[in-house]
C-alpha cells in the first residue's frame, strides 16, 4: 500500500495575493504608516532620528487606541 500525503495548501502565489488583499494586512500597513509618520514628526521635534522602536512604543502608548477607534468609525460610516 502506497502512503501519499495530500496537502490542501494553495500555491504560494495565491497565498501571497490572499495576504496582500486581506483586511488584517491592510490594517497592518495603515498602522505602520502612522507609526512612521509619528517617527518622522517626533524626530523633527527632537532634532535627530529617534528610531523605529522608540516611535512605535510612544505611538502605541499615546495614539493607538484613538487611531483604532477612528478607523472603526470610518469603516462603519464610509
Amino acid at each position: 500500500m502506497e502512503n501519499r500525503s495530500v496537502t490542501m495548501e494553495p500555491p504560494k502565489e495565491d497565498s501571497a495575493e490572499l495576504v496582500k488583499n486581506s483586511v488584517l494586512y491592510k490594517e497592518f500597513l495603515a498602522e505602520r504608516e502612522e507609526i512612521l509618520r509619528h517617527k518622522w514628526l517626533e524626530s523633527e521635534k527632537a532634532g535627530y532620528d529617534i528610531g523605529f522602536e522608540r516611535a512605535l512604543l510612544d505611538w502605541i502608548v499615546k495614539h493607538r487606541s484613538a487611531w483604532r477607534e477612528r478607523r472603526q468609525r470610518q469603516s462603519k460610516n464610509p
